[in-house]
């Protein structure tokens, strides 16, 4: 899968860094005032591109004063106001900053783009960001990325763990396109088998190169990068977010939730969503044996990975594989298995279980399994 020739069809221009830096965006900013927006962990990695742009025309840095700052209403209101006087504004970091940019590109009417610091989320080319609004997690209107600036040995010393995250988004699309399947199947919901396709293309090619990413080979990165670019594709596609979001991301807005509320860290978008997939597989596996299923969905189920396969990967990349090393209590985790599916009008094998009754004969398993 070519996915420069791709990333064309979109209008987005992905580009490797080479030995001139990023010299298709470069000529893209002359003339133009960029506003380069970091965070206190990803400032000291906006020195280079601060660098090329310097010989283009004018920049300014806005740093939010956080290690890890929330994408919330304040946050997009600040950098909206730090855009003024701006041309473009480019993200310096991963998922939070990269959804920032976007969503205050899309509100002040100004391009945006992202120098990806690290593989841990499929947010790079969507056309939605998900920001905490009044303690609740909602999906807003945002602009694709008109350039992403990937330098792979960036990439290459990510913390593990983000590796594991984006790993874990990518695994993912295999129960989140189960769900959508499952969904038309059953409830007759409108289904892009184009997006379905591309997405699920993207998650093999990845999926085979898992041996070079545990190893911590350039390859492993490359193909993971490019399957986090393309499920922001598929989503532009679907015109929404089904392609890469079932069951498995609404247990971890569950979850987020929960943090806020606690006034707590958030862990990584793709470290619960890697845990809820693990759920997800696990009751799709299991789905026979509690009620009768049809041909259709039976086939359907061949397709999703044993929940193991999932855990392994996930502890090899240094990711967390039970909820409770999140530090979330036990008590939240048995409720997100009743309660998750309601985040979302979607159907997805949470609401399943939850509107047959199978959910109060599955739990018991499922706190032992993984919490």
């Amino acid at each position: 899968m070519d996915i420069q020739a791709l990333s064309e069809q979109f209008g987005v221009n992905v580009e490797i860094r080479s030995e001139q830096g990023f010299p298709r965006f470069l000529r893209r900013m002359q003339g133009r005032r960029v506003l380069v927006v970091t965070d206190e962990t990803t400032l000291p990695l906006a020195g280079e591109i601060c660098k090329l742009l310097a010989g283009q025309g004018e920049y300014g840095v806005l740093t939010l004063p956080a290690r890890e700052p929330v994408a919330d209403e304040e946050t997009v209101a600040r950098v909206c106001e730090g855009a003024e006087g701006y041309d473009y504004i480019l993200a310096v970091g991963a998922g939070t900053l990269n959804d920032l940019a976007k969503r205050a590109g899309f509100l002040t009417h100004r391009p945006s783009g992202v120098f990806a610091t690290a593989p841990s989320m499929d947010g790079y080319t969507s056309g939605v960001t998900p920001l905490i609004e009044k303690g609740f997690k909602i999906t807003r209107n945002a602009q694709v990325a008109s350039d992403i600036l990937i330098d792979y040995d960036v990439l290459l010393h990510a913390p593990r763990i983000m590796q594991g995250a984006g790993a874990g988004d990518i695994l993912a699309k295999y129960c989140c396109l189960t769900d959508w399947a499952l969904s038309h199947h059953l409830t007759g919901e409108e289904y892009d088998s184009k997006a379905a396709d591309l997405m699920r293309q993207a998650v093999c090619a990845c999926d085979e190169s898992i041996p070079d990413l545990i190893a911590g080979r350039e390859e492993g990165v490359k193909r993971l990068m490019d399957a986090l670019i393309i499920s922001g594709y598929a989503m532009v596609i679907a015109g929404n977010s089904r392609p890469a979001s079932g069951a498995e991301h609404h247990m971890s807005h569950f979850l987020e939730m929960d943090f806020l509320r606690r006034g707590k860290r958030i862990p990584l978008h793709g470290v619960k969503v890697g845990l809820g997939t693990m759920v997800s597989c696990y009751l799709y596996h299991t789905l026979e044996r509690r009620m009768p299923v049809d041909e259709v969905t039976r086939d359907l189920i061949k397709g999703v990975p044993q929940p193991e396969y999932v855990r392994d990967i996930l502890a090899a990349l240094q990711c967390p594989v039970r909820f409770s090393q999140l530090d979330v209590p036990a008590d939240t985790v048995r409720s997100m298995f009743f309660e998750a599916y309601k985040i979302r009008d979607r159907f997805t094998i949470l609401t399943l279980y939850c509107t047959k009754g199978l959910m109060a004969g599955a739990v018991d398993e499922l706190m032992e399994l993984f919490y």
